[in-house]
């Protein structure tokens, strides 16, 4: 748990403020901040992500962010103002409005905001317009124009995308090992990689360990081995990583084409802030595709949350 001034700029700095509470809700877990009296304080559940967990777990994550606002935030649920909830999955409009109820049944004094996590991006960065790239566990591009229209590409999940994400590369190492098997050739610097993060004897168990283990944030946690060959110059890593970070330019330049915008583009997720040279290649990308406004989000993006809860707190009537 952290205890801090909120940072110069941020809404509320140095005034008594709205009581907010912002959410940051991961596939494995969930970012809390709560902006109080002109303080912050922040910390980390586990997910409440209703697309990736199911409602036990979505119920517990929360009933945790009310007992952690009681014993350390020394607030209540029914102080809150305005609760806001970015959440990674909430691709359609009975998505958020199952999160929205989990909340409201939480905070029943507070207007309640859900968007997309990659909204939260932008504002982390105090952007009021431009285009995100996300690549952690899965990967999305969204967008927004100083007039509001927004647009978004990728983001389908891990059975019918999440290219150039964590989850992606690994796959796609994966299917390389198979291909392998088919052909009857040895295992490779990437397969034995695999095989050994995995602690399989054959490539031919990562098949079965690949549909026995369907968790994906187990496999995105593997991809530091095809990101560290890649790294080593293995001409199989190197061309699944380069892959990845094709599409991932795709996408940002899909949505600025429809947004027909120049930037600023924000890279995010984990493999963005922690593994410079991916993110460096996605850059590459776009600034040879005449897009030089490239930044990689430096601050947490629970910090948007609070944002936009801001926003919302000083809106002329509620939205829901």
């Amino acid at each position: 748990m952290i205890d801090l001034p909120l940072p110069p700029g941020m809404p509320g700095a140095g005034t008594q403020g709205p009581t907010i509470v912002g959410l940051d809700v991961g596939g494995s877990k969930t970012r809390v901040a709560l902006s109080v009296a002109g303080r912050l304080s922040t910390c980390t559940v586990g997910s409440a992500n209703v697309a990736s967990v199911g409602p036990a777990e979505v119920a517990a994550a929360l009933d945790e962010v009310v007992a952690w606002l009681g014993h350390y935030g020394r607030t209540t649920a029914e102080d809150a103002t305005v609760v806001c909830a970015g959440a990674a999955g909430v691709d359609s409009p009975e998505t958020m409005l199952r999160l929205r109820s989990h909340l409201s049944q939480r905070f029943p004094r507070a207007r309640i905001h859900v968007v997309h996590d990659s909204r939260l991006i932008l504002a982390a960065c105090g952007l009021d317009a431009g285009t995100v790239v996300i690549s952690g566990t899965g990967a999305v591009a969204w967008g927004r124009r100083p007039d509001g229209h927004e647009a978004r590409a990728g983001g389908w999940g891990y059975l019918l995308g999440d290219e150039g994400s964590g989850y992606g590369i690994v796959r796609a190492a994966v299917r390389h090992a198979l291909r392998e098997v088919d052909t009857g050739r040895d295992p490779g610097r990437l397969t034995v990689a695999l095989m050994e993060a995995c602690a399989r004897k054959h490539p031919w168990e990562l098949l079965d360990l690949f549909y026995a283990q369907p968790e994906r944030h187990y496999w995105a946690g593997l991809s530091a081995a095809v990101l560290d060959l890649a790294g080593q110059d293995d001409p199989v890593s190197l061309d699944i990583v380069a892959g990845g970070a094709r599409v991932l330019a795709d996408l940002a330049l899909t949505v600025t084409s429809r947004l027909g915008t120049a930037g600023p583009i924000v890279l995010a997720g984990g493999l963005m802030r922690h593994v410079p040279d991916y993110a460096g290649r996605v850059s590459a990308l776009l600034a040879q595709a005449g897009q030089h406004q490239v930044r990689v989000l430096q601050s947490d993006p629970v910090l948007g949350a609070v944002r936009l809860a801001d926003e919302l707190a000083h809106a002329p009537s509620p939205l829901h």
